[in-house]
């Protein structure tokens, strides 16, 4: 029996091999660098997120509490993604939005957890912003784009 589970196993895990996965890398975007220059351009954690697709530890980012009107742009390359009216609490501890700027982002799937999530990207650098799911508001989109505050810069709106 140990055998049969084991050899089940194996097979589950040989089913999810990179070569099923979609990649940001097919995707052509307007800014392209070399690892090295973005190493160069961002923080350590900007660099983490936005071009290893990792994930910032919940409740650390000072994005989490603003409320003021404005906009939230690719921290690496100022492209336009939210806007503040569109922002909610999720309780999850990313700023979390209901909806994206018309045009701003670009998708992939990511299926590093063994299963498929909706993953976000800036639509004009490729950078890995966070993941899409359908548990947001249902009076509005329905939406939950779970976004890491390092990958993001705000900009107030002019008074």
């Amino acid at each position: 029996m140990k055998k049969l589970y084991l050899l089940f196993t194996l097979v589950i895990l040989a089913c999810n091999t990179s070569a099923q996965q979609e990649t940001k890398s097919d995707q052509d975007f307007e800014i392209s660098k070399t690892e090295e220059e973005w190493k160069a351009e961002l923080s350590e954690l900007e660099f983490y997120v936005l071009r290893k697709a990792g994930t910032e530890e919940a409740f650390t980012s000072s994005l989490n509490n603003i409320k003021e009107a404005g906009t939230f742009v690719c921290a690496a390359c100022s492209n336009p993604l939210y806007k503040t009216k569109h922002k909610f609490d999720s309780g999850t501890g990313w700023p979390s939005f209901d909806r994206a700027i018309e045009g701003s982002l670009a998708y992939s799937a990511d299926r590093k957890l063994g299963y498929k999530r909706d993953e976000a990207l800036c639509g004009k650098c490729g950078g890995h912003l966070g993941h899409i799911f359908n548990d947001g508001p249902r009076e509005t989109t329905g939406e939950r784009h779970c976004i890491n505050g390092a990958a993001l810069d705000f900009i107030p709106d002019e008074k």
